[in-house]
């Protein structure tokens, strides 16, 4: 059996190998081979580059390895359920109409900077939705979070390619490694600040039930419980669950809520404005939907019938994956196409480059939403297309995510026309923890009437 590492590439089967360092890389780019790693129950290590986020998220769910990953996931899988993603959408309808009513006094600008504004309205929502604590990012404040986020994730990925500033020491005399520490301190103390002004409703709301029951003898009528409530009901019940571990998982899912999902609302947006045809088809639905009456709140119905603009989202996912690349550390020799892969190289999984295969995705760079239609789908590889990743280790949140995208996206579209200044060749990207835009991702809104 080949040894890989006797070769540099597989051209064929799309694996190549460099070396960082000492330490050998293998690049994926085939639906048959990235299924190997993802699908695998044994092969979930994230790569050691992941140690550099460990400052800001610490050891949570999406940094942590193996063993502490299996218990986090069973812990947090109940609360993705799809009945309880439900009650969530009143919350999307509200800060979805938050940004409507900011982007209606925008209508007269030449165009609009719409990342920011989108990163402010999913922060409110992730911290409303999960953490149960209502923060006003888009109304101006705790701006300064988003701002903290975006250069620390810079300052992770400038680290990540300095090989020599891999030593804490020497990144943290640099400028980058200063700055990233006082970007740390200022993302922890708005999670202990969310932390705190939760335990405390939490404390209030006991007390009251407690109150109600000894007055009326009767149990009150159980709530959702937010995923910070849950976190923080675990602590205590399990002291080995400590508060640190509390607030590993509160930095993950407020990064990962909030971040991920802005940029992909962005690039959404984004393809729609480029596309006027595409946006034309995605509004006639939503019209449709909503013809009954075109102001009520979305519904979890409505949501089942947005087809086309879910295979919209898909299409703008594939061509701008929000997380453009991805990790995994060898931990045992397996074999794959023929080539083994030996302990201790990293695993470089590249969407980005996945997705652009023409023998799955026929002219690839063409923007064309009917790829995801029901029967243009039909035996195509599982893994040829994983914006949420794939196999065990995929994204928890990825329902969330979606059913948030639409609600958005559909009370923005119900309301303007979108046009995108800027031609998919000018727009530079440039591959962070998030896939990025380098220059402003120059949007104009004009009203339906």
């Amino acid at each position: 059996m080949q040894g890989l590492y006797g070769i540099i590439a597989a051209s064929k089967e799309k694996i190549f190998v460099i070396y960082l360092g000492m330490k050998p890389g293998v690049i994926f780019g085939k639906p048959e081979t990235v299924e190997v790693i993802l699908s695998s129950t044994t092969l979930i290590e994230k790569g050691t580059d992941y140690r550099f986020l460990h400052p800001w998220v610490g050891t949570g769910l999406f940094t942590s390895q193996a063993a502490k990953w299996r218990h986090r996931r069973k812990l947090l899988t109940p609360t993705f359920h799809f009945t309880i993603l439900e009650d969530f959408i009143p919350i999307f309808q509200e800060q979805s109409c938050v940004l409507v009513s900011k982007l209606q006094d925008l209508t007269r600008e030449p165009w609009v900077d719409i990342v920011p504004l989108l990163a402010y309205c999913t922060l409110d929502i992730i911290c409303q939705t999960a953490m149960g604590v209502s923060i006003n990012a888009q109304k101006g404040e705790n701006s300064e979070y988003v701002k903290a986020v975006h250069e620390i994730t810079d300052a992770v990925m400038y680290r990540a390619f300095q090989p020599w500033l891999w030593t804490d020491f020497l990144f943290y005399l640099t400028k980058t490694g200063k700055q990233f520490k006082t970007n740390i301190r200022l993302v922890h103390g708005f999670t202990q600040k969310v932390i705190t002004e939760r335990k405390m409703d939490m404390t209030r709301r006991n007390q009251s039930d407690q109150l109600q029951q000894k007055l009326n003898s009767e149990v009150p009528k159980k709530k959702r419980k937010a995923f910070l409530e849950l976190l923080l009901e675990q602590h205590l019940a399990d002291p080995s669950f400590t508060e640190q571990d509390v607030k590993d998982e509160v930095e993950t899912f407020m990064s990962a809520g909030h971040d991920t999902t802005a940029m992909a609302l962005s690039w959404t947006l984004y393809c729609l404005g480029v596309h006027p045809e595409v946006q034309k088809l995605t509004f006639e639905e939503i019209n449709y939907i909503f013809s009954d009456d075109p102001d009520r709140n979305v519904t979890r119905e409505d949501l089942t019938r947005m087809k086309y603009m879910e295979c919209v989202i898909k299409e703008s996912l594939r061509l701008y994956p929000v997380g453009p690349f991805f990790t995994r550390e060898c931990t045992e020799t397996f074999e794959v196409l023929g080539h083994k892969v030996y302990p201790g190289s990293i695993c470089f999984i590249f969407p980005l480059m996945l997705h652009r295969d023409p023998e799955v995705f026929p002219e690839p760079e063409k923007f064309k939403p009917e790829r995801f239609f029901l029967e243009n789908s039909k035996g195509r590889h599982p893994y040829a297309y994983i914006p949420f990743s794939a196999g065990p280790r995929n994204c928890i949140g990825q329902k969330f995510a979606m059913m948030e995208l639409k609600v958005v996206i559909a009370n923005i579209l119900r309301r303007f026309r979108i046009t995108s200044l800027d031609p998919r060749d000018k727009v530079n990207v440039y591959p962070n923890l998030v896939l990025r835009n380098v220059s402003p991702l120059r949007l104009r809104f004009e009203n339906r009437g």
